[in-house]
Parts: structure tokens; sequence; C-alpha cells
């Protein structure tokens, strides 16, 4: 899955827990895979993912990060628990599908890289971990020489049935980042949504900004 969950930016928690927050790679990428794929299971099953994971499918879907060139996992931990964790890799290593919709809008797939996930355990958030997220990305970007970077999130109907009635988009907090909407670019990406039986495309809107 690609996309951005978990934070929540609007508002401090009471007390501010202790968290390490480190970009991995290498051999401390690969070990946190198994910790991220459960992570990922239980956030991203709610709202608006609503995704209904398996480890088996995290497992072979994760090392992508541990095989791509450049990737990187930024881990927030409590003491040695993972409790967040966001992802990105370069554009390019992408499939040629996914990186179609930013080629017919002129962009360069080689100049972008990609913040693919953010996810963040419930009773963290509120504390400023996904501005840290998002540093430690662009940061880690700009070292490998990317000029731009690129996110997308999902999109789903106003009227959908399991849509909470207090959910707030994270829209001013994305372009506060620097990022605005690619007009026109929407990728897909399949996943099960809770509650159904099959896999189904689901659209997502494209962000952007320059480094």
């Amino acid at each position: 899955m690609l996309c951005q969950a978990g934070e929540r930016f609007f508002g401090e928690r009471e007390a501010i827990m202790p968290t390490d927050i480190r970009a991995l790679t290498g051999e401390e990428l690969t070990a946190a895979l198994n910790d991220l794929a459960r992570l990922r299971i239980s956030v991203f099953r709610s709202w608006p993912y609503l995704y209904e994971g398996s480890l088996d499918y995290e497992a072979a879907y994760l090392q992508r990060y541990a095989q791509t060139d450049g990737a990187v996992i930024v881990g927030a931990y409590d003491g040695n628990r993972l409790i967040g964790a966001a992802t990105g890799e370069p554009l390019g290593a992408e499939l040629e599908a996914f990186k179609a919709p930013f080629v017919e809008q002129g962009l360069d797939p080689e100049k972008i890289f990609y913040l693919a996930e953010s996810v963040l355990d419930p009773a963290y958030r509120g504390q400023g971990i996904g501005h840290r997220f998002f540093d430690e990305r662009e940061a880690h970007a700009r070292r490998l020489g990317f000029s731009e970077a690129a996110f997308c999130a999902v999109i789903r109907p106003q009227t959908h049935p399991l849509r909470p009635a207090d959910y707030a988009p994270l829209d001013p907090f994305w372009r506060k980042r620097g990022f605005e909407k690619l007009d026109g670019v929407i990728v897909t990406f399949p996943w099960r949504d809770v509650g159904e039986s099959a896999e189904t495309d689901k659209p997502m809107q494209v962000w952007h900004r320059t480094l």
C-alpha cells in the first residue's frame, strides 16, 4: 500500500511520551520489517484505508525496502518497540504502471523521491512525530540528490458508510509541509477493504513538492 496515515496534527497530548526517531537503512532496515508489517496492518485497518492485511503479504511487500537502493524507513521507537514508521524510495524504482500518471503530466520519475507510507500507534499521536517523519525522509532524499518529493493518499467518497462523523482530512498539514495536489495525477493500488472478500483498485491522489 502507498499512503499516509496515523498522525494527529491539531492539539497536543497532555503527556509527551519519549521516542527515539531515526532513519533506518541496510541491516537495521531489514530487522525492522516484521514490526513494520504488524504496525501497518493495525493502523491501516482504520479509516480512510480500511485495509484488511495479512502478515504473509506484508512480509513479501516490505522486502522492496530491503532490496531497493536509496530506500529508507524512518522508525519511531519507545525503548525497543517500534511505535511508528515512515517509508520512502526513489520513484524510479516503482512499477511502470505506477509511474505512468507522473510521466503523462510531464514529470520525471528519476527526479522524484516517493514518500510511500506513514503509520503511527494512536497512543503516540499529536506529538509532532508526523513532522519528523517528513523531515527525515526529505533530508534523506536531498542527500541522494532528489529535487522533488511526492506521496499519494486514498480518495474515499464523502458518503462512504464507514466514514467517521468527526474525520478531519490531513490536507492542511500536507499543505503546511509545502505539498499540493497534482491535478489529474491519480494512481491506483489494489487491496482488500475490511468486510470485503476480494481486492479492488483504490484511486490515490498524488501530492507533490520541490525540495
